[in-house]
């Protein structure tokens, strides 16, 4: 498990998904229930699995879009 993405986890807000993953990684066990609904994962290395991809979703969401400007003359000079 990288560090930073589970010190990123532990930082989410209590009662988010990616909290609930990231106490379970850390108490050792391998099922998370959060929003009523109870999910048993194959082992600790597939629970961090889980967490970098929540944390790589949300950072893509993050990202701003790259902008290009391009301008163009009538005769031909910018």
């Amino acid at each position: 498990m990288d560090p930073t993405v589970l010190a990123w986890a532990l930082a989410q807000p209590a009662g988010s998904r990616a909290a609930a993953l990231a106490a379970a990684f850390t108490g050792g066990t391998t099922r998370v229930t959060f929003d009523g609904r109870t999910v048993e994962y194959r082992s600790l290395d597939e629970l961090g699995r889980a967490l970098a991809v929540l944390r790589g979703a949300e950072a893509a969401t993050t990202r701003r879009p790259s902008v290009t400007l391009a301008r163009f003359g009538r005769d031909g000079t910018l």
